[in-house]
């Protein structure tokens, strides 16, 4: 392996679907690695565009940091294409099976460590946008990947199924807003924030509510 971890951004296009309606959405896919291999966050609309941007490097895993279709739309055909696991947490199998019925995913959870480009991205179990919610932290970067849980300005969304704003709320508070100030969090939309930029406005958000 040669470099230091390094993290790299495709953007993908796309329609989120719930509940019987359906949204043009735009998708960061992240690559976590070096030069030789590489951790795929999330896997968004397409997949030749999350493919090129592996470029032939080993995929430890395709990590779903929840199981919205937007967020799974073609993993199970990035698992085979790259001979990886695809990794969710169980409690997001219903979301999951709504896009994916009878294909397998590799269960992962809270604490684990994924090891890539010589260091760890740590498993956080952040439920709320959904029940098996995931962010990944990488401290030796000062990263977090934290899906839909937390963005620029607020929480993700939670006025859809499966989805809790007291839930979100603790999950923000007690394992993200625990993380160094410092860190930057990349989303699963849009702009990227800091933990210290965020962490000053939730009392606005839960008066705001969801």
């Amino acid at each position: 392996m040669s470099g230091d971890p390094r993290i790299e951004r495709v953007v993908t296009s796309g329609v989120f679907e719930l509940d019987g309606g359906s949204w043009e959405v735009d998708n960061n896919i992240w690559l976590v690695g070096n030069d030789a291999e590489v951790v795929i966050v999330d896997a968004a609309h397409d997949e030749q565009a999350i493919t090129e941007a592996v470029g032939g490097r080993r995929v430890v895993a395709v990590v779903c940091t929840h199981g919205h279709n937007d967020h799974v739309t073609v993993a199970p055909q990035l698992g085979e294409r790259l001979d990886t696991p695809v990794l969710l947490h169980p409690a997001d199998r219903e979301l999951w099976e709504m896009t994916h019925p009878g294909r397998e995913f590799r269960s992962v959870e809270d604490g684990e460590r994924i090891a890539v480009a010589g260091t760890d991205l740590e498993v956080l179990h952040t439920p709320g946008h959904s029940p098996g919610s995931v962010c990944l932290h990488l401290p030796e970067a000062k990263a977090l990947f934290s899906g839909d849980t937390l963005f620029s300005g607020g929480p993700g969304a939670t006025g859809r199924s499966f989805s809790s704003f007291p839930t979100i709320i603790s999950s923000i508070k007690e394992r993200l807003f625990a993380l160094p100030d410092d860190t930057r969090v990349h989303t699963g939309h849009g702009d990227g924030t800091t933990i210290g930029i965020e962490a000053p406005h939730l009392a606005e958000w839960i008066a705001r509510g969801h």
